[in-house]
Parts: C-alpha cells; structure tokens; sequence
C-alpha cells in the first residue's frame, strides 16, 4: 500500500509517493532537556537534524515526517492532527527552521502538543469555563478612572468593541473601575459557554490560548469572528502601555520584542482555532516558499 505525502522542502515542492511503512521514527526528536535547568534560562535550541519536511495521512489523522522519522509529542504519542490545513500549517513551522530549531516560535507545534498530550487533563468542559472565566478580569472591561485622558482612551477604544460582543451575542457585559472587576450577569455566561461549547477540543485549546494571551474574552470573541484583526486585537489589548509608552517613551527593543511575540502567539491562536474548524482537505495546494 501506497499513500501521498506532500513535501515542503529539497527538489521543489511537489507530490510524491511513500510506502506506508517507510517513514517510522525508533526514537523521539532529540534529547530532553535536564530536569535540573534553571526556570530563567533561555529555550533550548537544537540542531536541525532532517533536509525534508513531509506530511501524510494516516488511520487517525495527518501525521509530519522528519526524513524517515514521524514527529511526536513531548510523551512521546505520534504527532497526529485532524486536518490537513493544520498539518501543512505545521508541517511549514518545521520546514522554516533553519541552522537550530527553535520550538519556542513553534506555536501551532505547541498547541498540537498540548491537544494530544492534554498535559493538565482538562476536558472540553473545563476548557470552556477557563476561556469564560477570563470575563471577571477581562482587559476591556476593567477601567481607571484617572487620568482623564486614559479613561477617554479607554472609553473611545473599548466601548465599541463590547458594544459588538453584546450585540452579536445578545447579552449584556459592560465595564467597572471597582477593583473586584465587573459584574458579568448569568446568563451573560450561559450564553458563551453554550457557543463555545460549539466547537471541538482543539479548538477550545486554541481558543483558551489566545483569551490568555490577549487577557481578555472579549477581544478573543472579536478575534475569532473576525471582527478584529490580529494587529487590532493585539493593540487594544495592550492600550494601558501603549498609552504609558506615549507619555513616558519605548524601553529600547524590549517593547518592540514583547509586541511581535504577542502579535505571533495571538495570530498563531487564532489560526490553530481556524484550521481545527476546517473540515475540508486542502486537495494538495502547497505553500509557496
């Protein structure tokens, strides 16, 4: 038996053939790192040790080869995705590596790791009420109320985007500047759990992904339904320090760091929930490199 794999890397991307049983992986992808490592040191980086990228379809799902190895997750379970968008989406992360591998920019390879290992053993339930939760703190909703040119800043930029979230979802949210945050009504969450219960597991991991990075449902809603794009999302969410850094100057290339990673992780959120909602095959459109 034959099946396709799709190759992202060496000869030109193109289709190709590959037995069913010839790309199998003995080992796991390099060592782990030391139990003893210290928390602040910098992410591991190894060298990149395959020349071809490739994905192919098996019993469960999508599957990444490495040459002749099958990529796997971090307990060692075959690294197996439910859509064949997410795959090449993947498959792109490891193809884009280039001397080192560096797995702390390879967001959609984490939030596939975390679907499949499931390392906190989370049902989709409780991956819900983590996403919804996030409203009692959310950033748009919790205000100052001094100085006066942040609070109209706030009230200018934030106002509209809940005024959105309360008409697409016919609840009411509303904002507070009491330091216990706001007041978000029941039914306010009974009718955001029931959407979000409308979505696979994947899908929630991406979700409750994105809502912790932007510390905020809302913005995550508006995201997700693209009403907002990532850049929009990204800088209301950051709006209190955009206004400090207006008034009080940029923090040489830290800034500009925090808000690039910021910008890849909730666009990398963003796209994970999308391609875990697609339920149609990409039919073999290959990226262009």
């Amino acid at each position: 038996m034959w099946r396709s794999c799709l190759r992202l890397r060496g000869g030109g991307r193109h289709l190709l053939n590959c037995p069913r049983g010839g790309l199998t992986a003995s080992t796991g992808l390099g060592p782990k790192p030391p139990a003893h490592a210290r928390a602040y040191a910098p992410p591991a980086e190894r060298k990149r040790f395959y020349q071809n990228v490739s994905i192919s379809q098996g019993e469960a799902g999508f599957e990444i080869n490495l040459d002749h190895r099958k990529l796997r997750t971090p307990q060692a379970k075959l690294f197996t995705v439910p859509s064949e968008a997410l795959a090449v989406a993947v498959a792109t992360e490891w193809d884009s590596q280039q001397d080192t591998i560096k797995t702390y920019t390879m967001h959609l390879t984490t939030l596939c790791n975390t679907s499949l290992d499931n390392p906190t053993q989370r049902d989709k339930d409780q991956l819900i009420w983590a996403a919804v939760k996030f409203l009692d703190t959310d950033t748009v909703c919790c205000r100052v109320e001094e100085p006066e040119t942040l609070v109209e800043l706030q009230r200018n930029e934030w106002d509209p985007v809940i005024g959105w979230a309360e008409r697409r979802y016919g609840v009411k949210i509303g904002s507070s500047t009491s330091i216990v945050g706001p007041s978000i009504p029941a039914r306010t969450r009974e009718v955001l759990v029931s959407h979000l219960a409308s979505y696979n597991t994947w899908a929630l991991q991406g979700i409750e992904f994105v809502v912790s990075q932007l510390k905020s449902m809302v913005l995550t809603l508006g995201l997700i339904d693209l009403h907002l794009t990532v850049e929009q999302a990204v800088l209301l969410s950051r709006l209190e320090e955009a206004f400090q850094i207006q008034k009080w100057g940029n923090v040489e290339w830290a800034h500009d760091y925090e808000l690039q990673d910021l910008r890849a992780r909730t666009a990398a959120g963003a796209l994970f929930v999308h391609l875990c909602s697609e339920s149609s095959a990409v039919k073999h459109k290959l990226l262009q490199g």
